[in-house]
């Protein structure tokens, strides 16, 4: 499809080159299962824990701290459920993504409890609150490393360091989903016990992710049934997109992450400076702690759906609301919980494949779409 700008990729971004020749040479590779003992299944046992290493490598982890899942939504659940057997009660910022917030209501059926601890208008937690909700029976807490609709970076390292003055028995988990790729992620430097990731969220293939363990901490698996995983998580391992998650990490190193960080700033920014020329267009999320590849702009008088509508046949593909929250019309989560109106946003994010023209292209079309859209509905 020619003539398309791509502005989607906080809900997923393209599938880098690296990662789609990794993923190809494991396919002619003719590998066997990476459990048995013959000479076609180590062949893939040493590419799977090669890819392994480079993903402990790209996110500060050890290398056996590293379970491969079928991405952040399994690892959210991972975490969740395993971390149930610790105790009846879990904490969680009221911004969490609903992988988090809907796997931690469920726990409520069958007699756990939670609580959602509130957030500033930026979006942004406050350490000292969500330690003070920690409870003798408090079993996890769970903080993002970033907001996935508005890009606020929460100050995660701080909230790790007040749950433990709390309790040095309750678990902290961190979703890194959104973060992760784009900013320096270091899961040793935190100190957190599990952390969240999706590969297809900066490049890699979809259907992998991880669930970072920290060394010594034994869960309760989710997936039962084979010692795939160090016994962490049955099924035969998805070995291509291993190699293609291990390939897009790969892509970040040497100073990889901090170009494309600094070109999406650029791209963001200007993109911030057109849009605040628009009339009856404002933005959220805290002004300096955000993401570098992600917008959210609020817009006070169109609906959403009728501007992607728009932006869309204007060629540019872009979101509203969360990902997940979106399909139902329903109002977000998020921007409720920061008091700002959760009915009238619009989310552009760039990415590796993101060009300047790209980012001009859906100014204009923002610009253009609603002058036409209020123009109808006057």
């Amino acid at each position: 499809m020619t003539g398309r700008h791509y502005l989607d990729h906080a809900s997923t971004s393209p599938i880098r080159p690296e990662a789609l020749s990794a993923m190809n040479r494991w396919w002619a590779a003719g590998h066997g299962d990476p459990s048995r003992m013959h000479a076609e299944a180590l062949a893939a046992r040493y590419e799977i824990e090669q890819a392994r290493q480079q993903v402990a490598d790209c996110f500060g982890a050890r290398s056996r701290e590293v379970v491969f899942t079928s991405g952040a939504t399994e690892s959210i659940a991972a975490a969740v459920r395993g971390a149930s057997h610790h105790g009846t009660h879990q904490v969680l910022s009221a911004v969490e993504h609903s992988a988090v917030r809907l796997s931690v209501g469920r726990l409520e059926a069958g007699g756990h409890r939670a609580t959602a601890v509130g957030v500033d208008s930026t979006g942004r937690v406050d350490p000292d609150e969500m330690a003070a909700a920690v409870e003798p029976d408090t079993a996890a807490v769970h903080c993002q490393w970033a907001n996935h609709e508005v890009g606020t970076v929460q100050p995660v390292a701080e909230v790790v360091a007040a749950c433990r003055e709390r309790s040095s028995e309750v678990l902290i988990h961190v979703d890194a989903a959104a973060a992760a790729g784009r900013i320096r992620v270091d899961f040793s430097e935190i100190g957190a016990d599990l952390m969240s990731i999706s590969a297809h969220k900066f490049g890699g293939p979809p259907g992998i992710g991880a669930l970072l363990v920290r060394r010594g901490l034994r869960l309760v698996p989710l997936l039962e049934g084979g010692d795939q995983e160090r016994a962490r998580r049955a099924g035969l391992e998805n070995g291509a997109a291993i190699a293609g998650f291990g390939a897009a990490c790969a892509a970040l190193e040497d100073g990889g992450l901090e170009q494309e960080a600094s070109r999406a700033q650029s791209q963001t920014d200007k993109l911030r400076d057109l849009a605040q020329g628009i009339e009856g267009v404002m933005e959220y999320g805290h002004p300096t702690q955000r993401l570098p590849h992600l917008v959210c702009l609020g817009i006070s008088d169109v609906e959403p759906q009728a501007v992607l509508i728009a932006l869309d046949r204007a060629g540019v593909a872009a979101h509203s609301g969360s990902s997940c929250a979106s399909e139902s019309l329903e109002p977000s989560p998020v921007l409720e919980a920061m008091g700002v109106d959760a009915h009238h946003s619009l989310r552009f994010s760039v990415g590796w494949s993101t060009t300047d023209e790209d980012v001009e292209a859906a100014a204009q079309a923002l610009q253009e779409s609603l002058a036409e859209l209020r123009k109808l509905r006057a």
